[in-house]
C-alpha cells in the first residue's frame, strides 16, 4: 500500500468543507446528522479522502450513538490507531492507514466477535453500494 500524501490546498480542493474539517483537521460531525449513521444497505465504506476500502457493511451495527459503528475494519492494516488526549479525554483515534485521514475513535464496548466499536464520522467515509 502506497501512502497518499497531498498538501492542505490539494485536500481543500478535493473535499467539501465538512469533509476537510473532519478528516483533515480531526473534527467531529454532530451525532445523528451524518449520511451513514442510519444506512442499512450492503456494500463497502471507503475513505472519503483516498478511496481505500475500510469497512464492510456486514460489520456495521446499531450502537445508538448517532455515528456509523463497525466491529472491525475490512482488514487490520486498513485502519491505524493513535492515542488521542485532546479535549481532556483519553481516547483511541482511528485513522486511514493509507492517507492518515481522521475517521473517528475506537472503543472497547462493541459486540461480538471483537468487542470493539469503531465509531466513525460519515464525513470521513464514502459508501459504495453492493451490486
Amino acid at each position: 500500500m502506497e501512502k497518499v500524501r497531498k498538501t492542505d490546498e490539494e485536500w481543500r480542493e478535493q473535499l467539501t468543507p465538512e469533509q476537510y474539517h473532519v478528516a483533515r483537521q480531526k473534527g467531529t460531525e454532530p451525532a445523528f446528522t451524518g449520511q451513514y449513521w442510519d444506512n442499512h444497505e450492503q456494500g463497502m465504506y471507503r475513505c472519503a479522502c483516498c478511496g481505500a476500502e475500510l469497512f464492510d457493511a456486514a460489520t456495521k451495527f446499531e450502537s445508538g450513538t448517532g455515528w456509523p459503528s463497525f466491529y472491525a475494519p475490512v482488514h487490520p492494516t486498513k485502519v491505524r490507531t493513535e492515542t488521542d488526549t485532546s479535549h481532556g479525554m483519553h481516547r483511541v483515534e482511528a485513522l486511514c492507514a493509507q492517507c492518515d485521514a481522521h475517521l473517528g475513535h475506537v472503543f472497547p464496548d462493541g459486540p461480538r466477535p471483537t468487542g470493539t466499536r469503531f465509531c466513525m464520522n460519515s464525513a470521513s467515509l464514502d459508501f459504495k453500494k453492493k451490486d
